[in-house]
C-alpha cells in the first residue's frame, strides 16, 4: 500500500497497518508456509541422495537399454531431477518443477519396454528407475491436489510393475521379483503421503487457531481501549459535570447561580477536549531529557536497563506531549524488539535534534540501534504488528516518520518529528 506523504497523520498511520483482518493472505498461511518449506528441503535432500544412488547404478548397469536410448533417458530423467532438487531447496517454482518431474517419470516408465525391447534382461537386480519411484510420488505430493496425490502414489508403483512384467514377457521370475519391489514402493509412497498430509492439516489447524487468537486479541484490545475511554469520561462526568449539576440544583442566589454557570462552562469545555490531541499537546511539552527518562522507565518496567544518551540541550521543553508519548512508546517497542530478537546485543538509544533543522523550529530524532544479526524487513509477516502498528503507525499518527534499516551487522530504527511550518 502506498502512503501519501501529504495525507493527514491519521491516514498515514492507517497506511502502515495491514488491512483486511490483518492481511488474511499471510494470516491464514503462516505455519503452512513453513511446513511447505521444511517439506521442500527434506524432499530435496532425499531426492539428491536417491538420485546419486540411481545415477551410479544407471552408469554401471543400464538395465538392458537398447543402443541410443541410454544417454537421452539419463539426461532427461536426471536433468529434471537436478532441477527439482534445486527448486525445492531454494523454493523457486518448486510445485511446477516437481509436477514436471512426476510426469516425466511416468513417461520414462511408459517408454521403458520400448527402450529395452529385444535386449536380454534379468529380474535381478532392480533397474535404476525403481530407485526413483518414491521420488516421483513425493514430487506429486508437493505439486498436485489431493486426489492426484493419491492416484500418483498408487498408480506409479503399479505402472512400474506392469512395465517390468511386459519387459520380462510375463516370466515367473519377474512376478516373484515384483512381489518385493512393488509393495515396498507402494507402502513407502503411502507413508510419505500420509505424513505430509498430517503435517499440512496440523499446520492449517494451527493457522486457523492463530487467526482466531489474533482476532480475539484485537477485539479485546479494542474493548479495553473503549473501557478506558469510558472510565476517563466517567471520571470527568463525576468530577466536573455532576459537580456543575449539583451546584446548579443548589443555587439559591445570583452568586451561586453565576458559579454554577461557570462550572458548567468548564465541564462542557472539558468534554469537548476529551478526544482532542491538540489540546493535550498544547497542555504540556516534553524535553529531550524527559523523553530519555520515559524510554528508560518503559524499558525498566520490562526488566531491561537501558542508558539513553541525549545530544544538545536536554532540558529545553519543546516537544508536544502527544508526540512525546508516541515516541516514547515507539522507541520502547523498538528496544523491546532488539531484546527479544537480537538478545539486546549492542543496544543503544540516542535522543537528538534532527539534522538540518532550523534552531528555532521544534523537532526531535530518536535512534535505537543494536548489533544483532538483523532481519529481512520485507519478509516480516503482515500480522506481526510490533513494527507496523507499534512503531510505524504510532509515529505516523502524530505526524512523524520512522525508518528501519537492518543488515547482518545490526538494526537501526530512526524516529523523526519536525514541527510543520505554519
Amino acid at each position: 500500500m502506498s502512503i501519501d506523504a501529504g495525507a493527514p497523520p491519521t491516514d498515514r498511520a492507517w497506511g502502515h497497518i495491514p488491512q483486511g483482518r490483518f492481511a488474511a493472505a499471510w494470516q491464514g498461511t503462516f505455519t503452512r508456509r513453513r511446513i511447505e518449506r521444511i517439506t521442500g528441503i527434506a524432499v530435496a535432500v532425499a531426492s539428491l541422495a536417491l538420485g546419486i544412488q540411481s545415477l551410479i547404478l544407471a552408469i554401471s548397469n543400464d538395465g538392458g537399454l537398447r543402443p541410443g536410448w541410454k544417454i537421452p533417458l539419463l539426461v532427461i530423467t536426471f536433468g529434471s531431477l537436478a532441477v527439482m532438487v534445486v527448486a525445492c531447496m531454494f523454493e523457486r517454482t518448486a510445485r511446477v518443477v516437481a509436477g514436471a518431474f512426476a510426469i516425466l517419470f511416468v513417461g520414462l516408465l511408459a517408454v521403458w519396454p520400448i527402450a529395452t525391447a529385444g535386449v536380454p534382461i534379468s529380474p535381478t537386480p532392480e533397474p535404476w528407475p525403481w530407485y526413483l519411484i518414491n521420488v516421483a510420488t513425493i514430487a506429486a505430493v508437493i505439486a498436485f491436489p489431493p486426489a492426484l496425490q493419491i492416484g500418483w502414489t498408487i498408480a506409479t508403483p503399479l505402472l512400474y510393475g506392469v512395465v517390468r512384467i511386459v519387459q520380462g514377457d510375463f516370466a515367473p521370475d519377474f512376478w516373484i521379483a515384483l512381489l518385493f519391489e512393488v509393495p515396498y514402493s507402494l507402502i513407502l509412497g503411502v507413508l510419505l503421503l500420509t505424513l505430509v498430509t498430517i503435517f499440512r492439516r496440523m499446520a492449517s489447524g494451527v493457522d486457523r487457531e492463530r487467526a482466531r487468537t489474533v482476532e480475539g486479541y484485537a477485539k479485546a484490545a479494542a474493548a479495553e481501549a473503549a473501557q478506558e475511554e469510558r472510565v476517563a469520561v466517567s471520571a470527568l462526568m463525576h468530577d466536573s459535570v455532576l459537580a456543575a449539576l449539583i451546584a446548579a440544583e443548589r443555587a439559591d442566589g445570583p452568586r451561586a447561580r453565576s458559579l454554577a454557570v461557570s462550572m458548567a462552562r468548564e465541564a462542557l469545555e472539558g468534554l469537548a477536549e476529551v478526544d482532542s490531541p491538540e489540546a493535550e499537546a498544547a497542555a504540556q511539552t516534553q524535553s529531550f531529557a524527559g523523553l530519555a527518562r520515559g524510554i528508560q522507565v518503559s524499558m525498566a518496567d520490562m526488566g531491561v536497563r537501558l542508558v539513553v544518551r541525549v545530544e544538545g540541550d536536554g532540558d529545553e521543553p519543546s516537544i508536544p506531549g502527544a508526540v512525546a508519548a508516541a515516541f516514547v512508546r515507539a522507541s520502547a517497542q523498538a528496544a523491546a524488539n532488539a531484546v527479544q530478537h537480537a538478545e539486546g546485543k549492542g543496544l543503544t538509544a540516542l535522543v537528538r535534534r534532527p539534522e538540518s533543522l532550523a534552531p528555532e523550529m521544534p523537532g526531535v530524532e530518536i535512534v535505537v540501534s543494536d548489533t544483532g544479526a538483523g532481519f529481512d524487513i520485507d519478509a516480516v509477516p503482515d500480522d506481526r504488528l510490533g513494527i507496523s502498528a507499534s512503531i510505524l503507525a504510532r509515529v505516523a499518527a502524530v505526524g512523524g516518520t520512522a525508518r528501519i534499516e537492518s543488515s547482518p551487522r545490526g538494526t537501526i530504527v530512526t524516529l523523526t518529528w519536525r514541527q510543520e511550518a505554519s
